[in-house]
């Protein structure tokens, strides 16, 4: 027998909205009923309200690359290398230029002066009869009156161009290949931590977000953040290095060419960050969006069959519509802003490439440089304007990705449930299975009382049934013993260890589970079966028989052999290709090969027909032997046997005892009994 089980005053007033399961900011439902999200400010739990903190985010995300520190410095050796040669090839390029610019006037000079001038005579000869203008123009160049183009002299200088270019680019590749192993396994690591994470949220979390949403993070964000860093790290490595590196090319050929060259980078970096500021909330906006609809579809497609059993196609495609409006409106704002940076900083860039062709014109004619060094010089203007224009180009990208990795991070950044104990509790073995609530109290909401002060015994062995009205708190029993939400007061025992100190798969692997809402893998029917053991269930696996055994005792055997290929059947993730009830029967067999300690079933007949019923309920009754079973039912024919029955209302216990004393006492009880009975009498009238 149970102890006395009692509740305090305090216990919330009947018709409360603690008298539910979890309430609003718990697991509300969806019209598909998916777990809607319940964070304030935000719907489907999106926090589309938020701030972007772009610089912590990214910091982070940088972060995220410490422990591939060595392949980065390897990454940063060889771009710098790299970058290096491809600096040089055009100021090498300008000397085959100056060649050949030579050679010409070299020829030119020998038609004007008689054979075996000298530079310095014919120079001499042009400031005589007052041509200092073509004077100036000789006066830096390497010319011989009469010779023309030095072909040896131009083939070393392109031989050496293409060289620096062919060992650039081969020392690209190989960065470009690092680069794409440090990024992957980056994002490698992201993914376990995200998996990791999501094993140590509490149920509460699920419960609040959408599925859709939830994999929207886990999947979509997470690409995006791997396709920015992939797009990203190398180039901007790259590019950053390129303008050190230009820069100090051009500040050597000319210095009064490179001051008109950076007047123009503050002018850029204005612009671009002008630009940046005012798409970054459209890229928040836009993944918030993403995981909008996401959710949506995942939820719509899950219910599809309900959705058409009640003609809700237009409905659902309307809001489909609304939603994929919001993320087109949305994602087009921020391409569009954002996409203005590149042709801003183009047309900043021809600006300054203009300027620089004039000044450098007017420094070859003057003398202070050469043809060459003014193309050179010209080429670097480009090279300096490209990588400054791929940077802000790739603002977009980044503020992209930056957004998707800051969901993943609020993520990662979820309170996680209480740790287990160090050192845990055991339980002796082997269990006996008493349980006692002691004192229990527990709430969804701070403010909304749902179970107060609650004792309650089951000794080992005895077969407990939880009864009431929608709503009543007997599934939240069940999730308190389970540890999915933790008590506010009191404790839960198992043969007298407190459940809180033990560790949660010490105490979940003592108990076996069978829900009113079935739960297949896309496998065979015989892995289902045996999901909850691990065991080698396969075709000669060392625990086929006991498979077998459990599949034998819950009539799982009856229609297997109806099936194409019988226990090797592959069913979908939705069991779509086998019965309501025969998912439910596979649950149960589920239950049987996992042999636990303690029992929880939940409507575990609901979903299959009576004449099955009748004989689940027999193989049911066998596992029960010995065991302590806690049914939640809402047909009070499939609990008459049970050792004590707890009806429930409002998060308390109103009523104990058996069938036919608390169908004597006439009480809550029984009202439940004649109702569901004089229901079942009117449907056989009509």
């Amino acid at each position: 027998m149970t102890a006395p089980t009692r509740t305090r005053p305090g216990s919330p007033a009947p018709g409360g909205p603690a008298a539910g399961g979890p309430p609003p900011g718990g697991p509300a439902r969806g019209p598909m009923g998916g777990p809607m999200g319940g964070r304030p400010g935000g719907m489907m739990g999106v926090p589309v309200a938020k701030a972007m903190d772009f610089r912590g985010s990214l910091r982070r995300l940088v972060g995220m690359l410490r422990p591939e520190r060595a392949v980065l410095l390897v990454v940063l050796a060889l771009t710098a290398v790299s970058v290096t040669l491809s600096v040089l090839g055009p100021r090498i390029l300008g000397h085959a230029t100056d060649v050949v610019f030579e050679g010409v006037v070299g020829r030119r000079l020998g038609e004007v002066f008689p054979a075996g001038t000298t530079k310095a005579q014919a120079l001499a000869a042009l400031e005589a009869r007052g041509d200092t203008a073509q004077a100036d123009l000789l006066r830096p160049m390497d010319v011989v009156p009469g010779q023309g183009i030095d072909f040896d002299r131009l083939g070393q200088v392109l031989l050496v161009v293409l060289g620096l270019y062919l060992a650039a680019s081969l020392l690209g590749y190989l960065q470009g290949v690092l680069t794409t192993q440090l990024v992957q396994r980056t994002v490698f690591r992201m993914r376990r931590d995200v998996q990791a994470k999501l094993g140590r949220l509490p149920l509460s979390y699920v419960d609040r977000h959408q599925r859709g949403e939830i994999l929207s993070r886990v999947t979509n964000d997470i690409d995006n953040v791997a396709q920015t860093m992939q797009q990203t790290l190398s180039q901007l490595i790259t590019s950053l290095l390129t303008i050190v590196g230009v820069l100090a090319m051009m500040v050597w050929i000319s210095p009064l060419l490179a001051v008109v060259a950076l007047v123009t980078v503050p002018l850029s970096a204005w612009v671009t960050v002008l630009i940046a500021k005012r798409s970054q909330p459209q890229f928040v906006a836009q993944w918030a969006s993403t995981g909008k609809v996401n959710a949506h579809v995942e939820e719509m497609f899950t219910g599809h069959t309900l959705v058409k059993v009640f003609g809700r196609q237009e409905a659902v495609a309307a809001t489909f519509r609304a939603e994929n409006e919001r993320l087109y409106e949305a994602s087009f704002r921020a391409q569009f802003i954002s996409g203005a940076i590149q042709p801003a900083m183009m047309f900043i860039s021809n600006i300054g490439y203009v300027v620089i062709a004039v000044v450098g014109a007017l420094q070859v004619a003057g003398g202070a440089m050469t043809l060459g060094s003014v193309q050179a010089f010209i080429q670097y203007s480009r090279q300096f304007t490209q990588p400054v224009t791929q940077v802000a180009s790739m603002a977009n990208i980044l503020q992209s990705g930056v957004a998707s990795a800051e969901r993943v991070f609020e993520l990662l950044d979820e309170p996680e449930q209480r740790p287990d104990p160090v050192p845990p509790a055991a339980v002796a073995q082997p269990v006996r299975g008493r349980v006692a609530f002691e004192d229990v109290s527990f709430r969804y909401v701070a403010d909304t009382p749902l179970i107060e002060h609650l004792d309650l015994v089951a000794e080992p062995g005895q077969t407990v049934a939880i009864v009431g009205p929608t709503g009543a708190g007997k599934t939240t029993l069940v999730n308190l013993l389970m540890r999915f939400y933790e008590v506010d007061g009191g404790r839960i025992t198992l043969d007298g260890v407190d459940t809180a100190a033990m560790r949660r798969a010490d105490l979940r692997s003592q108990v076996g589970m069978v829900l009113q809402d079935t739960w297949l893998f896309g496998g065979t029917i015989a892995e289902n079966i045996a999901y909850g053991t691990g065991a080698d269930a396969g075709p000669g696996g060392r625990d086929r028989e006991r498979m077998l055994a459990a599949a034998r005792a819950t009539y799982v055997d009856r229609f297997v052999h109806a099936l194409p290929d019988g226990y090797e059947t592959v069913i979908d993730e939705e069991g779509g290709n086998v019965s309501a009830g025969e998912k439910q029967l596979i649950t149960i067999a589920r239950a049987f090969l996992a042999d636990p300690a303690l029992l929880v079933l939940d409507e575990a007949t609901s979903s299959v027909d009576t004449r099955t019923e009748v004989l689940v309920q027999g193989a049911m009754n066998a596992l029960r032997q010995g065991r302590t079973s806690f049914v939640i039912a809402h047909r009070l024919s499939t609990i008459r046997d049970a050792d004590v029955i707890l009806v429930m209302e409002h998060g308390a216990i109103v009523e104990q005892g058996s069938h036919a004393a608390l169908l004597a006492a006439d009480g809550a009880y029984a009202r439940l009994y004649r109702s569901q009975f004089a229901a079942a009498t009117a449907a056989d009238g009509v």
